[in-house]
């Protein structure tokens, strides 16, 4: 029998997973498109459309968060950084997300310029969550 020396092969999400995480992406993203739209034409409608975009984007990536812990928690200790440092993301994106939430469900006038700004910052961390979660973890040594 032939040892293979390697830190471990990638094993991607599991697919209900990556379907999960596919969510907040494009969501926030259209939040933040939004928000680019409600500043430039202050057309209410457009800070709504923030408001539904960013609330899907919340759950779906609720889910995503959720499937992440319980797969932090059934690992073992072995190569766990990455999966620690991918389930932060996901909980700081979600965080910041709720907090933007929150500020789009003030007046739509009273959204700008911090919706905005979490929109951005929450947009920059799902493309961070996707490109972790998408890349692939450590299943461990190959023997």
């Amino acid at each position: 029998m032939v040892t293979l020396s390697r830190p471990g092969v990638l094993r991607p999400l599991h697919p209900v997973h990556a379907i999960l995480l596919a969510f907040p992406l494009p969501l926030f993203a259209g939040a933040l498109i939004s928000d680019f739209a409600y500043w430039a034409t202050f057309h209410i409608q457009w800070a709504n459309f923030s408001s539904w975009l960013i609330a899907g984007g919340l759950v779906g990536g609720g889910f995503a968060m959720l499937w992440a812990l319980i797969n932090l928690f059934r690992r073992g200790p072995a190569h766990k950084g990455r999966m620690i440092v991918y389930f932060v993301v996901l909980l700081v994106m979600w965080g910041l997300g709720f907090v933007n939430a929150l500020v789009h469900a003030k007046d739509a006038w009273a959204t700008m310029p911090e919706g905005l700004y979490l929109s951005a910052i929450t947009t920059l961390l799902a493309v961070v969550a996707a490109w972790i979660g998408y890349s692939g973890f450590h299943a461990g040594e190959v023997r």
